[in-house]
């Protein structure tokens, strides 16, 4: 064989070789892996954290590691208020936090925050979902919405006096966002805007008397270890409601397999990020009661006076949707009608 044949043979084996590794395994060509952001702005160790963790997990395994998502927990990678833009923007690929930190930016998806008389978390999760994906407002559309979840019943917890009628409540500072500010300020208090991480610190230092928000954050926050008090508000039964959204243009890009199985993934993690609410309440119950704390129940007289003097901030929302073309009268009904 002469020298030339010998490096062009040589050259042909080389050829085969990198052809046999590069033929498909199975028949199935091997897939690109997909690697996505997530920013969270629970803390690690919070249920609702860890439920997102979950999800993630989840979404990996069905699509047999071909989706590889980091979680950046603790605001992290966007701060609570910045979080959705984040995703808007490509800063995050995917991203959990509340409507309600970012006020006028969702006017239509404010009612699932009003004092509707939500019982659970797993039923406001539920419904804050249907209403989402049902009425998908314009406000939302700039991203995919993977799913929507929502707290328990809200409730008063306050550092130094208990609050047992609306006297009470005069002239305190209490820690609220979005709808649930607009319920302190009506209920006569002064409500002073926080997300939940700045919460502990104000109630520490005295900067807020309390703060309004599900008995999770009893533990899930350890204010519990701050506050002295809480008290149950039956019948008002306010919620805040969270998304989980991901980027139009990262989730346009996947393909229609993987789209589904985010689809399917998203649509069971409903009934589980509620059932994490419900019970990281009991959780937060069970934590303030240890600490030697004071659980009250608002009277059922008190309670009627309570609802009456809210009533105005549910007129007022429906008034400010439909004179800008929004069905807040429509979502208000649907609420109501899914709550029965």
């Amino acid at each position: 064989m002469s020298q030339k044949a010998g490096i062009r043979f040589c050259c042909l084996i080389i050829l085969a070789v990198v052809a046999i590794f590069l033929l498909p395994v199975n028949g199935i060509a091997k897939e690109k892996k997909i690697r996505l952001s997530y920013s969270i702005f629970f803390p690690p160790t919070h249920a609702q954290c860890k439920a997102g963790v979950a999800w993630a997990r989840e979404i990996e395994k069905r699509s047999n590691g071909q989706v590889e998502i980091t979680v950046y927990p603790g605001g992290t990678l966007t701060k609570a208020p910045q979080v959705y833009d984040g995703v808007v923007n490509g800063i995050s690929d995917i991203g959990m936090s509340c409507f309600a930190y970012t006020r006028g930016r969702f006017p239509l998806l404010e009612g699932l925050d009003l004092p509707l008389g939500y019982p659970d978390g797993k039923t406001a999760t539920k419904i804050a979902t249907a209403i989402t994906k049902e009425f998908n407002p314009k406000e939302v559309q700039d991203t995919k919405v993977l799913y929507v979840h929502a707290h328990g019943p809200g409730v008063l917890h306050t550092k130094k006096v208990a609050v047992l009628q609306l006297s009470d409540l005069k002239g305190m500072k209490i820690r609220s966002t979005g709808l649930s500010a607009k319920i302190i300020k009506t209920l006569g208090a002064l409500p002073v805007a926080m997300p939940q991480g700045d919460t502990y610190e104000a109630l520490q230092k005295g900067t807020v008397d309390g703060t309004i928000g599900p008995m999770e954050v009893l533990k899930g926050w350890k204010q519990g270890e701050v506050i002295k008090y809480s008290t149950e508000l039956p019948g008002l039964g306010y919620t805040t409601s969270m998304f989980v959204v991901m980027n139009k243009r990262k989730w346009q890009a996947l393909p229609e397999n993987l789209q589904k199985i985010f689809d399917d993934v998203s649509r069971e993690w409903i009934a589980v990020q509620g059932q994490a609410w419900d019970d990281a309440d009991a959780a937060g119950r069970a934590f303030t009661l240890k600490k030697g704390n004071k659980i009250n129940t608002l009277s059922e007289a008190e309670s009627a006076k309570w609802q009456a003097q809210v009533k105005p901030i549910m007129d007022d929302y429906i008034k400010k949707t439909t004179s800008k073309g929004l069905p807040g009268d429509k979502v208000i009904a649907r609420i109501k009608e899914m709550l029965k």
